[in-house]
């Protein structure tokens, strides 16, 4: 057993140079667009009647029989500017965004499974829950509610969204 021990501390890590490289060249995007949902490739989900991103994310991206919606923040998918108005005002257009992407998926919050909101004042929590329970289904997703700093644009509210599709 004490030569094996020494035999492992004598071995140096390999050097940087001779790890394994990627064969087959570099990485190319698929051909033909994205993989059809059963194999396991994943595509952005394209919805008119939902905000543009601000940067580079998408909305909504399906990967398999998931669907992940990046946060949402209270735009007006017309005028590509963000909503005034108190907490409830700000997350019924969220709401509204997330449907919008919900649906360009096929899919509806019955679909949803897992929340995450970001409240810019946690003392705005009950008027948000309010609205936020108009569009849930039973049972409501898993949620998670958090205070942050500051959101993008200076919003009151922003929520992501996961949900689970048919395959």
């Amino acid at each position: 057993m004490a030569k094996s021990l020494k035999r492992r501390k004598a071995s140096k890590p390999e050097p940087a140079s001779s790890k394994r490289k990627r064969v087959g060249g570099p990485k190319r995007k698929r051909e033909g667009g994205p993989a059809p949902h059963g194999e396991g490739g994943r595509h952005a989900i394209p919805a008119p009647g939902a905000p543009k991103a601000i940067g580079p994310y998408s909305p909504g991206l399906r990967a398999g029989n998931l669907l992940f919606l990046s946060g949402q923040i209270p735009i007006d998918p017309a005028t590509g500017a963000l909503v005034a108005g108190d907490i409830a005002v700000q997350t019924e257009q969220v709401m509204r965004n997330i449907r919008a992407l919900l649906e360009a998926a096929g899919a509806g919050f019955e679909h949803v499974v897992r929340t995450t909101v970001f409240l810019a004042d946690m003392n705005e929590f009950a008027a948000m829950n309010e609205c936020y329970g108009k569009f849930v289904t039973d049972p409501p997703p898993a949620r998670s509610t958090v205070q942050v700093a500051r959101l993008p644009r200076d919003a009151r509210v922003e929520i992501d969204v996961i949900a689970v599709l048919r395959p």
